[in-house]
């Protein structure tokens, strides 16, 4: 059994997984866009010119693979319960990482030095999705 996150990004996959890239070395390992689907979604499912979309990506981050999509949820209310927890080996990578994730987003919580980890900091990253950067060892 295996429980992944799937991000659904509103017509905005491409540019986050690019983004995950470039901050946090993203890889992508599958990626199928709405036009390349052997069966036409049903009328109205995807809004008019969503042909070149992402319909389903995969991607890893490190050993994590996530899944991704541009959906069709734009009008979806949003779940604020989670957030992905990258998971780092020193305060210099945290401070890294958190500032590219950082870059166009909020930061809810700045990077510090907590009981448990010498370096924990919360945003949420320019695309809406809540992060937790932690450094593992102590």
């Amino acid at each position: 059994m295996n429980v992944q996150a799937y991000l659904m990004l509103n017509g905005r996959t491409e540019e986050a997984i690019a983004f995950y890239g470039t901050a946090l070395g993203a890889e992508v390992t599958a990626l199928m866009r709405f036009k390349d689907s052997p069966d036409p979604p049903p009328p109205g499912m995807i809004p008019d010119g969503w042909g070149d979309k992402v319909m389903h990506a995969s991607f890893r981050i490190g050993e994590a693979e996530l899944l991704a999509s541009d959906g069709c949820q734009s009008n979806a209310a949003a779940f604020a319960g989670i957030s992905l927890a990258l998971s780092v080996a020193s305060p210099e990578e945290a401070a890294a990482k958190f500032e590219a994730l950082a870059e166009g987003g909020q930061v809810t919580m700045p990077l510090s030095e907590m009981f448990f980890s010498p370096s924990f900091g919360t945003l949420t990253d320019r695309f809406g999705v809540s992060w937790m950067i932690v450094t593992s060892a102590m």
